[in-house]
């Protein structure tokens, strides 16, 4: 759950990019996501700690 949060952000930061006409900057953040994705799931987090799932794309605004 190390790295939960930066996806939370990196997912509010699309939503808002996509809802507010921003193509090239939602185009970069899903990039983003990606990249994150891959690293995390790579399992960076030592001998202790498994390599975690990141949450999907589109988490719902409150």
């Amino acid at each position: 759950m190390r790295h939960e949060w930066v996806f939370d952000v990196l997912s509010d930061l699309l939503t808002y990019a996509t809802q507010n006409g921003l193509p090239r900057l939602a185009a970069k953040v899903s990039e983003t996501i990606d990249v994150a994705r891959s690293e995390t799931v790579a399992g960076d987090g030592g001998p202790d700690e498994p390599p975690q799932s990141p949450p999907t794309r589109g988490r719902r605004m409150h």
